[in-house]
């Protein structure tokens, strides 16, 4: 199975608690008024990685890093993709997952194997963005959203410590900006 996948960090220190493996997703049919991300929005073909491809890349890097965070565009466009990923990430052992999504937690609620959907994820932040509410602090970029625990691994301290954004220059002289106060 396939993701069409916008961009990829191997390590990130502001998409979660510790280092992070952040993967945003391409494709959004939710497209939120004032979205950071709009080039995430298109459903065109971007980046389409086999789904073995990216946990053989996360699982390079799982002695370095804390978790994987997955956004997007809107990762629940891809739902199939997305749910082989997390049970794969799973396998890989200890990493933990965060899951965001501009479906509120009812919507969440009615996908395809919604339960375990939420049995794969650490912790879903859940909601449409609204930049009339905006935040950019906890890993929440409005305060209409919901963050959802799954397991003990982290509190709303965790969160709230995760720096609201980085800029990462590599050695090629690309320049990337994360985070979310941007």
């Amino acid at each position: 199975m396939d993701l069409n996948i916008h961009a990829i960090m191997h390590r990130s220190l502001a998409n979660g608690p510790g280092v992070r493996y952040a993967i945003w997703l391409q494709g959004c049919s939710i497209r939120c008024p004032g979205c950071f991300n709009p080039d995430t929005h298109g459903h065109e073909s971007r980046r389409v990685m086999a789904v073995e491809a990216i946990v053989a890349d996360i699982a390079s890097f799982s002695g370095e890093i804390e978790g994987v965070t997955i956004s997007g565009g809107e990762p629940l466009d891809q739902i199939d993709g997305l749910l082989e990923l997390l049970r794969a990430i799973r396998r890989i052992g200890s990493l933990s997952v965060i899951l965001f999504t501009g479906h509120r937690m009812e919507e969440v609620n009615t996908v395809p194997n919604a339960a375990e959907l939420l049995r794969l994820v650490d912790i879903l932040i859940a909601g449409p963005y609204d930049e009339t509410l905006r935040t950019a602090h906890g890993l929440i970029g409005s305060s209409n959203k919901t963050v959802h625990f799954f397991s003990e691994r982290y509190s709303q301290a965790d969160l709230d410590a995760v720096p609201e954004a980085e800029i990462v220059i590599s050695l090629d002289g690309t320049i990337v900006q994360s985070g979310i106060d941007w």
